[in-house]
């Protein structure tokens, strides 16, 4: 039975893929249930369309433009994520955003370091035009395995640590609104026009 659940979702991809041949995929909104349903462990059931899948998911995260892409946001319900951030170029920001290199994250896991924590205006690419505060903790190790199945277990600091977070609370079906501080919610828009833009 399990074999034929893996070949018709390794089906499903594959068309998905052939649907969209650039390489970038739609970007499924709150509201839809994959958002809010905690994904499948990723146990190979892409076989070899893995490869290709995970290049769409940089190219559809590239596009966006975002720094991190859950599978459940392009409609996956499997526990993949890649994360990819150029970081900032001033080196007094209080974000702490060193350059991220591209990973892929497979069945990751978080949990916190310490108990410092910060809190950054948030947005998501599956709730399109929003942002509001949210706390989380500065430092958290992260386990899990790459694109190749080679376990990693690694520590991250900033904003590294916040991407990483964010795209495996996706994995949980959870969004980061759902322990943001609902009152700063604002559009992506009014945010840009505030004094000093605080994104």
């Amino acid at each position: 039975m399990r074999h034929g659940v893996d070949e018709g979702l390794r089906d499903h991809v594959r068309a998905l893929l052939d649907t969209y041949d650039d390489g970038v995929l739609p970007i499924v909104q709150a509201g839809h249930p994959v958002l809010r349903t905690p994904a499948v462990p990723y146990a190979g059931q892409l076989g070899d369309v893995l490869p290709r899948f995970l290049e769409a998911m940089r190219a559809t995260m590239h596009a966006a433009p975002g720094v991190g892409l859950a599978a459940p946001q392009v409609g996956i319900g499997l526990a993949l994520a890649v994360v990819e951030d150029p970081g900032s170029p001033d080196a007094d920001d209080e974000r702490e955003r060193p350059p991220l290199a591209y990973r892929v994250l497979v069945n990751p896991r978080y949990e916190a370091v310490g108990h410092e924590t910060r809190t950054f205006f948030e947005g998501c690419l599956s709730v399109h035009g929003w942002q509001a505060e949210r706390t989380r903790a500065r430092t958290v190790r992260l386990t899990g395995q790459d694109g190749a199945g080679r376990p990693f277990d690694d520590v991250l600091t900033g904003w590294p640590a916040r991407i990483v977070q964010h795209e495996t609370d996706h994995l949980r079906g959870e969004l980061y609104v759902d322990a943001a501080d609902l009152r700063t919610l604002a559009s992506t828009l009014g945010v840009a026009r505030l004094p000093g833009d605080v994104r």
